[in-house]
């Protein structure tokens, strides 16, 4: 494809080659959003702790929170529109999951047998309408042996002005200019696993080299950035262990691509994490105008950027054993421009100081194993 990595990262000939096969209903609204079940898993999708979440969605300046498996039995109909109403006077609206149901599929989490079901899937969409729900997370999909049930969900939906998140599917192609309402999909093995598993904790790092050269050149990729050190809702010594950086969070937070981010972050992270990291994930965009590869290789580190408007984002990770020691060069940046460097020392504690560029737009980088670094104004 050509002398360096750049034609693969950069690529848009996913999006070139298909054309929008119908008109949004209405403007759609991306952003970022929180998320219980990340952390909590299933006992999380309770009333209590979903107004939790609005209030923490609220307090980072979110545009939403996603309400996970479920919330049918947990909650019910009639509280998701307590709480659909008291976000909407935070600000913050709800997406809600569902499962694809079908042959393909006998897992029990509900609400089953509505997504499959045209008449059944339009009356949902039109109740969800109705009381101001964003969106839908819909999961457990057959591969693609369910591609026609993918069409007709993002059809029925963007007719009651719903956007659409796909989970447990297929990898899309062209799927965000395709079809108006389609946010993202999963179509890769995501942040659940980070909390299912230690084994996935020691390859975060080693899997985040690969996604910005593989899974994410194709499509918008759903993939939650987190800051609590255990994944549990205590944030205490127990489960799997977070073994990367402060700093590589952030960072994926730009590395990873999806106009709706769900971001893996907890309310107890307003007090238990830096601050430098809060402030920064209260502001980072999930929408891109450009994306440049720096330098990098799959499986060892990656360096690129991205910029929303004028503002340019660099991120990047490793995950080689030794410290990256490399010298990039950043002309996005004018010769005397003060920018924010996010870092991380020998042993993961990150920070954050104020740097000049100087006249060869030049900058000198160490990132340790699990680390990584993020640039910015």
């Amino acid at each position: 494809m050509g002398k360096t990595l750049a034609p693969i990262v950069e690529t848009t000939v996913p999006f070139d080659v298909v054309k929008p096969l119908y008109p949004a209903k209405g403007e759609y609204t991306y952003g970022r959003g929180s998320w219980s079940w990340i952390i909590g898993m299933d006992g999380s999708t309770n009333y209590k702790e979903q107004l939790r979440y609005i209030d923490f969605s609220a307090a980072m300046g979110y545009q939403s929170v996603l309400v996970d498996a479920l919330w049918d039995k947990q909650i019910g109909r009639e509280k998701i529109e307590e709480l659909a109403k008291y976000g909407k006077d935070k600000g913050v609206a709800l997406y809600l999951w569902y499962n694809s149901n079908g042959y393909w599929n006998d897992a029990p989490q509900t609400p089953r047998g509505i997504m499959d079901n045209a008449i059944a899937r339009r009356k949902e969409m039109k109740w969800m309408q109705s009381i101001g729900i964003r969106g839908i997370k819909v999961d457990f999909f057959g591969g693609d042996k369910t591609m026609q049930l993918y069409e007709d969900i993002l059809s029925d939906a963007n007719e009651y002005g719903l956007l659409v998140i796909f989970h447990g599917c297929t990898l899309p192609r062209g799927w965000e200019r395709m079809y108006p309402n389609f946010a993202s999909s999963e179509a890769v093995l995501a942040s659940e696993n980070l909390h299912f598993s230690q084994g996935s904790c020691d390859h975060e790092a080693f899997n985040a080299t690969l996604h910005p050269f593989i899974r994410n050149t194709v499509g918008s990729m759903d993939f939650g950035s987190a800051l609590n050190k255990y994944y549990n809702a205590d944030n205490a010594p127990r489960g799997s262990r977070r073994v990367t950086s402060d700093v590589y969070a952030l960072a994926t937070a730009v590395l990873f691509q999806s106009p709706v981010q769900h971001f893996a972050l907890a309310p107890n992270n307003l007090t238990d994490a830096p601050s430098w990291a809060i402030d920064f994930m209260k502001e980072v965009p999930t929408t891109w105008d450009e994306v440049r590869f720096i330098d990098g290789y799959p499986g060892k580190y990656v360096i690129l950027a991205r910029r929303h408007g004028d503002k340019w984002y660099i991120a990047g990770v490793n995950a080689q054993k030794e410290t990256l020691k490399l010298k990039v060069n950043l002309p996005m940046f004018s010769n005397g421009e003060k920018v924010r460097l996010f870092s991380d020392d020998k042993a993961l504690q990150g920070g954050v100081k104020q740097i000049e560029i100087g006249k060869k737009q030049e900058l000198q980088l160490a990132i340790p194993c699990n680390g990584g670094v993020l640039i910015t104004r």
